[in-house]
């Protein structure tokens, strides 16, 4: 599954990933230009539409095994601006692929370097036995574009809590004794 699909570039590297007995869903807010490929569908939808992890399982009859995203917001030259909204897609990929995606599955998202990385990479840490930063041959050296690739989706894990105070009661001598 592609998000940010437009104009089709990882649609056609996802395709022949997985050849003719697979399946790919391209979705983006502009229309994609049709494959020629009658196991590649795309579908125009916003990637922050509270519905659309909901019709992409529909699309897909079931969870996924992969969900790529290259969404990215109108620049604007503003820097932080723009990071923080490049930050803000990423985070939206990734809510989906934890609706969409199967036990084991991988996910590869575009982001921008800035501050919010370190939190973005802590929040695939929960999610996913792998985190990798890479930057692909035909992103530009000068770039500050990279992607994140979280490989085995393990579902979240949630921080551990502290164990609850017993309620007081009188602590034997014994009791004490294991305790320090």
């Amino acid at each position: 599954m592609d998000l940010g699909a437009a104009p089709g570039g990882w649609l056609q590297v996802a395709r022949e990933a997985v050849g003719e007995s697979g399946f790919v869903l391209g979705v983006d807010k502009q229309e994609i230009k049709p494959l020629s490929h009658r196991n590649v569908v795309t579908i125009v939808e916003d990637i922050v539409d509270p519905s659309l992890p909901d019709r992409i399982r529909e699309e897909m009859h079931g969870p996924v095994d992969v969900v790529l995203s290259d969404a990215s917001p109108g620049l604007t030259g503003a820097w932080d601006l723009d990071q923080a909204r490049q930050v803000h897609l990423a985070n939206q990929s990734l809510e989906i692929a934890k609706r969409v995606l199967r036990k084991g599955g991988n996910f590869f998202v575009k982001a921008f370097q800035g501050a919010d990385l370190p939190d973005f990479k802590s929040k695939l840490s929960e999610c996913f036995q792998t985190v990798r930063i890479v930057k692909p041959p035909a992103s530009r050296s000068d770039s500050s574009e990279i992607y994140f690739l979280g490989l085995n989706y393990t579902g979240e894990r949630r921080p551990r809590s502290l164990p609850e105070e017993q309620p007081d009661r009188p602590v034997s001598e014994d009791e004490t004794a294991t305790r320090s």
